[in-house]
């Protein structure tokens, strides 16, 4: 065997010179790796030298394993050093690039607020709770016997037909309620009078859509039961209820008209004045007592109490209220009507 030591010593030597000043030259860790991989990978000088130690006597191993365990601790201190000082830079130039003036005044984001319907359901709601009702809620999804059966709707009144009603599939005699007053049935039955009750919620017809209806709208429907209540409760009800949503100066009208599960029942108008000093009137609302023959159905004794029941269109006030022309601006989402209110 040749011994050939310190010729691969010089060689190492000059290695680990160039090997540390590349380190130190490496401006990122990119650099930094292809030193690493220049100096200390599979195809490198020391490599070649690592592979010649078979060549040698066991003295001249020993001795060259010796200088190539210096050299790879200086050059593994050598890069770890400079590893740490490019990750160090590296986190002051981002912490510099992302620094933030905390004196600044905060941007200003536009506050959300409730949709324009939910905005009028509250504020009615509010009236009629200052008046001493309770809420009320109930299913959807409502079994007939509630939605038509207890509300004195025959069983071939057009209502009950699938040109006006959405039945659900799968299901016998289960329909999307028409209105609200299901929840009023189902209070009285399970409830003695007295009974003050508002019924806010969600209803369906089958109705095409268009500017003035929808399939899917909104309600708030009233329910009182008690001794000696008479129609003059209800109207005074309705009057408060007007002028405190739409103004002290407002008046109303009650107008005959028919509903089943009311007698007598009526369309109520509520004032208004119209550019050039006209006055008019607009219907916002149908009620009536409540039939003696809905309070009998529902376990209520008819010859000791009476009621009265109204209901009001959410989305009719809102577009009284707020000149709203066209309902489907309520569901389209459009953000510049959104924010309008």
């Amino acid at each position: 065997m040749s011994d050939a030591v310190p010729r691969e010593t010089d060689t190492l030597q000059r290695l680990r010179d160039e090997a540390l000043a590349a380190i130190a030259q490496a401006g990122d860790p990119a650099a930094l790796n292809q030193v690493r991989v220049r100096f200390t990978g599979k195809r490198s000088e020391l490599a070649d030298v690592q592979k010649r130690m078979k060549d040698l006597s066991p003295d001249g191993r020993r001795a060259l394993g010796q200088a190539l365990n210096a050299f790879r601790a200086e050059f593994d201190a050598a890069y770890a050093t400079r590893d740490a000082e490019l990750a160090s830079a590296a986190l002051a130039a981002r912490l510099e690039s992302e620094r933030l003036d905390l004196t600044l005044p905060p941007r200003r984001l536009r506050p959300g607020r409730p949709h324009l319907l939910t905005q009028v359901e509250q504020e009615m709601l509010d009236v009629f709770i200052g008046m001493g009702f309770q809420v009320a809620e109930g299913p959807e999804a409502e079994a007939g016997v509630y939605n038509f059966d207890l509300l004195n709707i025959e069983p071939d009144h057009p209502a009950r037909q699938e040109m006006d009603t959405i039945y659900v599939d799968g299901f016998d005699d289960v329909v999307l309620r028409t209105h609200t007053s299901p929840v009023q049935a189902r209070v009285m039955t399970t409830q003695q009078p007295p009974i003050a009750v508002v019924v806010p919620g969600r209803t369906y017809r089958a109705d095409s859509v268009d500017a003035t209806h929808s399939p899917v709208f909104s309600q708030v429907e009233g329910l009182v039961v008690g001794e000696g209540i008479t129609m003059a409760d209800l109207r005074g009800t309705l009057l408060a209820f007007s002028r405190a949503l739409f103004g002290e100066d407002r008046d109303i009208r009650l107008r005959p008209s028919f509903f089943p599960f009311t007698e007598p029942s009526a369309e109520v108008d509520v004032s208004f004045d119209a550019p050039g000093g006209n006055h008019g009137w607009l219907e916002i609302l149908g009620a009536g007592m409540v039939d003696p023959n809905v309070l009998a159905m529902c376990g209520i004794d008819p010859e000791r109490y009476s009621g009265f029941a109204f209901g009001i269109g959410i989305e009719r006030v809102a577009m009284l209220r707020h000149g709203v022309r066209d309902i489907r601006e309520f569901f389209e989402s459009d953000v510049r009507f959104v924010a309008h209110f």
